[in-house]
C-alpha cells in the first residue's frame, strides 16, 4: 500500500488515519502495542508522527490488514524487520518509487 501524504517533518494524527484508511482509534491502539510506534506529544496531547512512525504504521498496516496476521506475528515480524533494518528501508523507497512511476504513468 502506498501512502499518499506530503513530504513533512511531522503529521497528525488526523492526517496518518486518513492516509491508511483506518479511525485514529486504532493508531492509539497500536501505539500502545507496538513500541516501535511512539509519536511526540505537545504538552496538550497531541501526537505528532515522523515519517518513520509512519513508515513503521505501513508496515504494520500491510502485516495485519493486507496479510492478515495477528498482532504478535506482526510484532514478531517487526524484530525480523529491525535485523534487516537496511534492506526495508532500500524495499519500502523502491515501492514509493514505483508507485510514484505508476502516477505518472497513469497520467500519460
Amino acid at each position: 500500500m502506498h501512502v499518499n501524504l506530503p513530504e513533512k517533518r511531522y503529521y497528525s494524527i488526523g492526517e496518518v488515519a486518513k492516509a491508511f484508511d483506518v479511525k485514529p482509534s486504532l493508531l492509539r491502539f497500536w501505539e500502545k502495542e507496538f513500541v516501535e510506534i511512539q509519536p511526540k506529544k505537545k504538552e496538550s496531547g497531541t501526537r505528532k508522527y515522523t515519517p518513520e512512525n509512519v513508515m513503521t504504521i505501513q508496515f504494520i498496516y500491510h502485516l495485519v490488514k493486507e496479510k492478515g496476521l495477528t498482532l504478535q506475528g506482526a510484532k514478531k515480524q517487526l524484530r525480523l524487520k529491525v535485523k534487516e533494518n537496511p534492506k526495508v528501508e532500500i524495499l519500502a523507497k523502491l515501492e514509493n518509487i514505483k508507485a510514484s512511476l505508476k502516477q505518472l504513468k497513469d497520467k500519460l
